[in-house]
């Protein structure tokens, strides 16, 4: 019989928490920005979701079932990484493109790597991207609601060819503009965000970083016009990138200090893409650069040991034990 002890890091706590409910309670935050998806853009919207989740689905499974390992489809973060996927892509995008996202996100970023848990960068990050370089015209080839103002039918909110100032909060805010899937819908990612800490599932650390900080540099950017800031915020996908995409476990900080420094350097990468570069839209290099940057910051920003207390310089020491000896002989 093989004995083995398994040691692991302190200290051993255990609640009923498993990869298959956190990945549950996401998958119930996108519902929606799912279900603003479909009654703004129609049912191409949810085939596209449906086509993107299913291939995630297919591909991990196929890829573990040649490998002779165990397929880990059970736990729900293929699903999650094909509707991410799907969100992070216009409504009339070709499915057959489609699904070479799902490969490269599930194969080669997720799988390739050692599977959940060892991927170097988000899965649907790195898919949208290899989309955007290899068919950019489809990629930007947005559809736009049956409702979408006249103002906004040719170009995104963020494009050079529309004035901010003209762009309407509220259609902002409800999604009645032209762009990705799950960077419409203000209202349905800020209410995923309420669900996913409320359950737990995610702390505010990360979201509110990169919210706040951006909020502070498109202000200070635009000369503190409130209109202008409000349509950079919810134009693009800083919203649904920094709740969705930055909160991944596996590619952001462990700890709070960690989430911090990330949440800033996203917001400030964001920023400066956006506004410094020829690209309106800087969210997905940001993250992907933020990606990179967490095993660095883990490294400075370490977890401190349970029971762990700072050792006492030896001159320090030395100086707290003075006035006892020299009481001690004063006494004798």
């Amino acid at each position: 019989m093989d004995e083995r002890l398994i040691v692991t890091a302190s200290p051993h706590i255990h609640d009923s928490t498993t990869t298959r409910s956190l990945m549950g309670w996401v998958l119930v935050a996108l519902l929606p920005s799912a279900v603003a998806s479909g009654i703004l853009y129609g049912p191409q919207a949810l085939v596209l979701m449906a086509v993107t989740t299913g291939a995630c689905v297919i591909f991990e499974h196929l890829y573990c079932v040649l490998l002779k390992k165990s397929s880990p489809v059970g736990d729900l973060s293929a699903c999650v990484t094909g509707v991410i996927l799907a969100m992070n892509m216009p409504a009339g995008m070709p499915l057959w493109i489609a699904i070479i996202g799902a490969f490269v996100a599930i194969v080669i970023v997720k799988q390739l790597f050692g599977g959940l848990g060892y991927n170097f960068a988000n899965p649907a990050l790195v898919g949208r991207m290899v989309l955007f370089l290899g068919f950019a015209t489809r990629m930007t080839t947005y559809a736009f609601p049956a409702a979408c103002a006249d103002t906004l039918a040719s170009a995104t909110p963020l494009s050079d060819a529309v004035d901010p100032a003209a762009v309407s909060l509220l259609d902002m805010f409800l999604g009645i503009r032209g762009g990705m899937l799950g960077e419409g819908c203000a209202i349905a990612i800020l209410a995923g965000l309420v669900i996913l800490l409320y359950t737990g599932t995610i702390e505010a650390t990360i979201p509110c970083t990169i919210m706040g900080v951006s909020f502070v540099l498109s202000l200070l950017s635009t000369g503190f016009d409130l209109h202008v800031t409000l349509v950079q915020m919810m134009g693009g996908g800083l919203f649904f990138g920094a709740v969705f995409m930055a909160t991944d476990y596996v590619t952001s900080p462990l700890t709070r200090m960690g989430k911090i420094i990330y949440g800033v350097c996203v917001a400030v990468l964001a920023f400066l893409i956006r506004n410094f570069t020829g690209m309106n839209e800087g969210m997905s290099y940001a993250l992907l650069l933020g990606n990179i940057l967490t095993c660095l910051i883990n490294m400075f920003c370490h977890q401190t040991p349970l029971g762990y207390k700072k050792p006492v310089k030896a001159k320090k020491a030395a100086k707290a034990k003075e006035p006892a000896t020299a009481g001690q002989g004063g006494a004798a």
